[in-house]
């Protein structure tokens, strides 16, 4: 049975931010299988106005949240404006029985204001982030943050990280080895690591310099991941001190180079044990943990669960 997804617009609807997540819900991409259905709606149906000063007529009406297994809320261009209780009506409607609530961008603002965040962690685009937490002090907001899963609640940071956020879904949904087929189809990479720092607070010329440094140090640990390595490795192989090597992944991907190297670690070792039948032995030993013991724990970590659990859920037939 195929996860049913629902788009809801609201006028003026941002088209990227729509199209974000029609292009990972909504397209067929050739020799992936088909996993989802994505059809769209608005409050009120027919002609939408959109910011790129056109319209789009959209067909289905607020009917189709009844439907819906993950509810996605494209943006909500008012934000000092609450749902309509018909709308919140139909939201908590869909929440209640189970379906999955995502706020991409400014739509953290209609979640919010609903109450469907309170008490939880939530994102925004950066430019939003002071805003949010002021108009809503029970939500804690994390305005570095690309996006925030909570499983039945998820929000997204500005326009792009509406893909990052989708990816992730789908890797809750169907395993990481199915997102990384969706993520080739469309280019990208199947996870963009670090925050919205690196779009918000470093200055240009500085990035050029960053990712000369960290590509090619990048590219060849993601070739090297199944033996061990160290963090003076990395920096020496970045012609910089392991000092400066740290300060160069925070400042350009927002996280620490043992984080960003054990991350990828555990996505191949995902995506080997969806699609291979080696031993959990051997995909530790795969993915750069000599002690399985230390794989399984650092994997539970992770991903919430053991080896052989995710491998039961996710792995696809052969």
């Amino acid at each position: 049975m195929l996860h049913r997804v629902a788009a809801l617009v609201t006028p003026p609807q941002s088209t990227f931010e729509l199209g974000c997540v029609a292009e990972v819900f909504g397209i067929d991409h050739p020799g992936v299988e088909t996993r989802y259905s994505f059809r769209v709606c608005a409050e009120e149906p027919g002609a939408v106005a959109t910011k790129a000063g056109y319209r789009m007529f959209v067909e289905h009406g607020l009917g189709l949240l009844a439907e819906a297994d993950s509810v996605f809320l494209t943006g909500w261009p008012d934000r000092e404006a609450r749902p309509s209780p018909r709308l919140a009506r139909a939201l908590r409607k869909a929440h209640e029985r189970g379906a999955r609530i995502v706020g991409v961008c400014s739509g953290a603002f209609a979640l919010a204001a609903m109450g469907l965040l309170d008490g939880r962690t939530a994102t925004t685009h950066w430019r939003m982030a002071d805003e949010l937490a002021g108009r809503y002090p029970d939500v804690t907001v994390q305005p570095d943050a690309l996006y925030i899963d909570h499983g039945d609640v998820a929000t997204s940071a500005g326009t792009g990280a509406a893909i990052d956020l989708a990816l992730q879904l789908v890797r809750r949904d169907f395993g990481a080895a199915y997102a990384n087929d969706i993520a080739r189809h469309m280019v990208l990479p199947p996870h963009r690591d670090g925050g919205q720092r690196q779009y918000s607070r470093v200055p240009p010329s500085r990035d050029v310099g960053d990712e000369r440094t960290l590509s090619p140090v990048l590219e060849w640990a993601e070739a090297n991941l199944h033996r061990p390595i160290t963090i003076d490795e990395l920096a020496t192989r970045a012609g910089v001190s392991p000092r400066t090597l740290a300060r160069l992944f925070d400042r350009r991907l927002g996280t620490t180079p043992g984080r960003w190297l054990l991350r990828r670690r555990i996505q191949e070792a995902c995506a080997l044990l969806e699609r291979t039948d080696a031993t959990i032995e051997s995909v530790a030993s795969a993915t750069g943990f000599p002690d399985t013991s230390n794989f399984r724990r650092r994997f539970a970590d992770e991903m919430g669960t053991t080896p052989s659990a995710y491998r039961r859920t996710f792995s696809v037939p052969r």
